[in-house]
């Protein structure tokens, strides 16, 4: 391959950018359908039995620890509205107190951040730590359930080019689908799209898709031994060619994370951007009231979402600034006046994390009242 066509080729590498959970198709290998697979790992697993007996075996293993993620950016348009942009990966839960492991490409930047298990239930979650340069994120589901599944870690220290293994995720929307294919090599080096050098990679043939991301590389014994990561690809699909990041390395990273997360108190939080009232603004937009919060976002499912608080719609530039009006105007917490921002969230963080508060406000004029149960972030 000329020079030329290798740095072509070479620029087609992609950060995947999906995964997920559910489905069911088996990628073609030469192996006969009855041959006895036998694989021994740590020396405690033992496992036996036809091609297809133990690849079910490993996917019913690991499939329900495996979520779908959906994350919220909210991105300016051309006329400064507010755009909601929704990205979709997949991650494996890794404690039963909610700890979910993925790529930091997979909720990058997000505002909102939603887990759908393997039984379709969905929960809000929240950003524990990332690192960009190994593109390992954790999230913690808020509230999980008591059941919830966790994925079986293995050991990525021992493994050999030739290996079986199976990539479960959810590429292009169809969930938990499992393919299967060997580890083509060990300590790989690539460039990722935010242009750190990643190294120590498992290249794997198992098909590799968008939709992958985050999800896990399983053994034939059902254990965890890598998060899919890349693909080389000159067309955005798999050309057999995949890259996952040793789980070794993504659990000690993990294990920082949610070490650092547990010491860390959480904060109350309603979910909202917004603007003080003041006299001059009051008089110049013809407002209700000459003081109090304007809502100009409002974070897709977050407290306040939920609450049926209204953000503003309409754009105007108002000494030098674009502002955003038009949304509710918040007066009162619980009874406690507020005149400003600051007075808002002055109330807000002397509250607790999952409390209720009555939310007193303003639209079109009329003065109005909701609940809203307050989340926790850092």
């Amino acid at each position: 391959m000329g020079s030329k066509k290798a740095i072509k080729f070479i620029s087609f590498l992609l950060v995947a950018l999906v995964a997920g959970a559910a489905g069911g198709y088996f990628a073609a290998v030469s192996v006969p359908k009855h041959e006895e697979v036998k694989v021994e790992r740590h020396e405690i697993i033992n496992v036996t039995g036809s091609i297809d007996e133990v690849v079910n075996r490993a996917y019913q293993r690991v499939s329900p620890s495996v979520v779908h993620i959906t994350s919220t950016v909210l991105k300016r348009g051309f006329f400064f509205e507010v755009i909601p942009q929704r990205g979709t990966g997949s991650g494996i839960v890794v404690s039963r107190d909610g700890y979910v492991l993925t790529n930091n490409h997979v909720i990058e930047n997000a505002e909102q951040i939603e887990v759908t298990l393997s039984n379709g239930e969905k929960y809000e979650a929240e950003l524990v730590g990332s690192d960009p340069a190994n593109d390992i994120a954790v999230i913690k589901i808020l509230n999980p359930p008591e059941d919830l599944p966790v994925a079986p870690l293995g050991d990525s220290s021992n493994l050999r080019v030739g290996e079986f293994v199976i990539a479960i995720g959810n590429p292009f929307g169809l969930d938990r689908t499992a393919t299967l294919g060997i580890i083509s090599s060990l300590n790989r080096s690539i460039k990722s799209e935010k242009g750190y050098i990643m190294h120590g990679l498992i290249q794997t043939d198992a098909s590799i898709n968008p939709g992958n991301s985050g999800g896990p590389l399983v053994n034939l014994a059902g254990e965890v031994i890598g998060i899919n990561t890349a693909i080389l690809t000159t067309s955005g699909g798999s050309i057999g060619i995949g890259f996952a990041i040793p789980i070794n390395r993504a659990r000690a990273i993990m294990q920082e994370m949610i070490k650092e997360d547990r010491e860390i108190e959480r904060r109350p939080w309603l979910g909202i951007s917004g603007i003080t009232v003041t006299e001059e603004l009051a008089r110049v937009l013809n407002l209700p009231v000459k003081e109090g919060a304007m809502i100009v976002e409002v974070v897709p499912g977050s407290p306040a979402d939920k609450a049926g608080l209204h953000a503003g719609e309409v754009q105007i530039i108002y000494r030098g600034y674009v502002l955003t009006i038009g949304g509710d105007i918040i007066i009162a917490i619980d009874g406690e006046k507020v005149d400003s921002m600051e007075k808002l969230v002055d109330i807000i963080s002397r509250k607790k994390v999952g409390q209720e508060i009555e939310i007193t406000f303003i639209r079109g004029g009329e003065v109005m009242k909701t609940r809203a149960k307050l989340g926790g972030r850092k």
